[in-house]
């Protein structure tokens, strides 16, 4: 059905299976196909559709073509369109053998530098033979996002070289992650060369903002969608890193309010907007309003910006997204959407008080520490614990103007250097449902809540650093 030493035939082959479903290309081959489970799409694919076994060997799987077949699921967006259901996994990294490659000559980069992607519409409640497959094509890296997959797998290399394989963070990189792998918590830890610390197992991924870059590039929407920064890869050639180049960009800013430096660039941006700085930023980095900054979609960064008076004392604490109180009594903490967020890398600007209004004083990219990530954790643990147990309210102040307030037992800011629990809002109409009723009232929903960093940690851990 297809030449499997041409890359070109196997492709063309596979490009049948477009708007079509399993069902409709392989049913006379499945009387029953009796597997379940995440992934198990792609071994259907595999097996049935192009007629070779499943497995976990190091080269691709069009070995003689050198083509790697990966299948991956979209989800629907509510604004409409499609977008990565998830980030693409490669291959499992070797903490053992990795440290001794080079990147050209990497286990990643054999299996991996030449793909052939089929994106699927994952449907809930919907057999795995009627997935609709939307996407098929080549991914070739553009030479840019080559060279920054380099210094991301030199970042992750170099810290299994440090011994703190144990440490590695998604936020440690760009386009290339390091994800956990491993089904449960036993099967999941690693030797590791240069320590006696076990280590999750990980795989190289390219992180979902990545994966949604590739959809836009196959779907031709990118020049649409994107504004690039990094025009040409010699720029990095040059630079220590990616960070490096752009930290560059913001430099002739400093010192300058807002409003200075939207009138330096000639914009008209709604000073209440809640997208104010992002667009400021943009503007900084010679993107256009309308565009996204690919890079930062690509590595999934986002940006925070910050005011810190003259004492350094920042003006409040930063926030990740509210929490559903149901979300989080069935997620684990490997499965949750806190311990994603803390993995990212972040963009922070810094505006800082003088004489009167906050001035440009400086970026910083940035992601938390093991250690602090591990406390993030332990308070994550905490708020789990009172949302299961009912605990959520554990008394009532009364002022003298007869207001009445409700105290209740998330972590505070007191109670840890890290981070804490309150509302995002002064709202306390605004709530989420409880999935177990509160022992003390008896409500069944509660004020909206937040994970939030702490000011005084902002200022040490980043402003400061």
């Amino acid at each position: 059905m297809y030449d499997v030493t041409s890359a070109e035939s196997i492709i063309s082959f596979a490009k049948k299976l477009k708007d079509r479903t399993l069902r409709d290309c392989c049913d006379s081959m499945i009387e029953e196909h009796g597997i379940g489970g995440k992934g198990n799409l792609g071994q259907i694919i595999e097996k049935y559709y192009f007629g070779y076994e499943p497995n976990s060997v190091s080269e691709p799987d069009f070995k003689i073509a050198g083509l790697e077949l990966k299948t991956s699921p979209l989800k629907r967006l509510k604004r409409g369109g499609l977008a990565a259901k998830e980030r693409l996994v490669l291959n499992i990294i070797n903490y053992l053998e990795v440290y001794k490659e080079e990147f050209e000559t990497s286990a990643l980069w054999k299996k991996n530098a030449r793909l052939l992607l089929i994106f699927y519409l994952h449907e809930p409640d919907t057999d795995l033979l009627d997935y609709k497959l939307k996407l098929i094509e080549e991914w070739n890296y553009p030479e840019i996002d080559l060279e920054i997959i380099r210094h991301d797998w030199k970042t992750i290399n170099d810290k299994i070289k440090s011994g703190k394989a144990h440490e590695i963070s998604e936020g440690d990189t760009f386009y290339l992650g390091a994800c956990t792998k491993g089904s449960t918590a036993l099967k999941s830890f690693r030797e590791q060369p240069f320590s006696n610390k076990k280590a999750k197992q990980r795989a190289y991924s390219l992180k979902q903002g990545y994966v949604n870059h590739i959809i836009a590039n196959i779907s031709r929407e990118e020049d649409e969608i994107y504004g690039r920064i990094i025009a040409r890869p010699e720029i990095l050639e040059v630079s220590a890193s990616i960070e490096e180049t752009i930290r560059s960009m913001f430099e002739p800013f400093y010192g300058k309010s807002a409003r200075e430096i939207e009138l330096q660039l000639g914009l008209e941006i709604k000073r209440r907007s809640k997208s104010y700085f992002a667009l400021l930023t943009k503007g900084m980095l010679g993107i256009g309003l309308d565009k996204e900054i690919e890079e930062f979609e690509k590595a999934e960064i986002e940006i925070k910006t910050v005011r810190v008076e003259t004492n350094n004392r920042i003006r409040e604490s930063v926030s990740f997204p509210a929490f559903s109180f149901e979300e989080i009594y069935n997620e684990s903490w490997t499965d949750s959407k806190l311990k994603d967020k803390i993995e990212q890398k972040f963009l922070f600007l810094f505006f800082k008080s003088h004489e009167g209004e906050y001035r440009f004083n400086k970026v910083k990219f940035w992601n938390m520490s093991y250690t602090d990530r591990n406390e993030m954790r332990t308070i994550w643990l905490r708020t789990k614990k009172v949302v299961q147990d009912g605990e959520i309210i554990k008394g009532f102040r009364k002022y003298k103007n007869g207001k009445i307030i409700r105290l209740n037992n998330f972590p505070k800011k007191t109670e840890s250097p890290v981070g804490h629990v309150r509302p995002h809002g002064s709202d306390s109409m605004d709530t989420n449902p409880l999935p177990v009723k509160d022992k003390r009232t008896g409500e069944t929903s509660f004020t909206k809540q937040c994970f939030w960093m702490n000011w005084d940690y902002v200022r040490d851990n980043i402003f400061l650093e």
